[in-house]
């Protein structure tokens, strides 16, 4: 599945292929699960998985950038940004699927 994007479609026909619920009932899952997790990392908490990773969401403070074409200097102003790490074991499994 190189280069192919799973979409929500397509972990729910998972979870109704894997779990056995209704398609209805795996699309309603897996949407509790992406809002949950949104939810978290909004109120500024890390979402952990086991044997997959982490996501954070880190305060960016304000800088100075420079646009590359013109060289101008321009303020980048504070941000929130959304971080993953993977787990050591998901890590292991990409590298050793070559």
């Amino acid at each position: 599945m190189m280069g192919a994007t799973i979409t929500r479609a397509d972990l729910s026909e998972a979870v109704y292929q894997e779990v056995g619920l209704s398609r209805n009932e795996s699309a309603e899952l897996v949407e509790s699960v992406l809002n949950e997790i949104s939810e978290t990392l909004i109120k500024g908490d890390t979402v952990k998985i086991s044997s997959f990773g982490s996501f954070a969401v880190r305060e960016k403070g304000e800088r100075i950038g420079r646009n590359p074409k013109t060289g101008e200097e321009v303020p980048i102003l504070p941000r929130r940004v959304l971080v993953f790490r993977a787990s050591h074991v998901l890590k292991n499994k990409i590298n050793n699927s070559l």
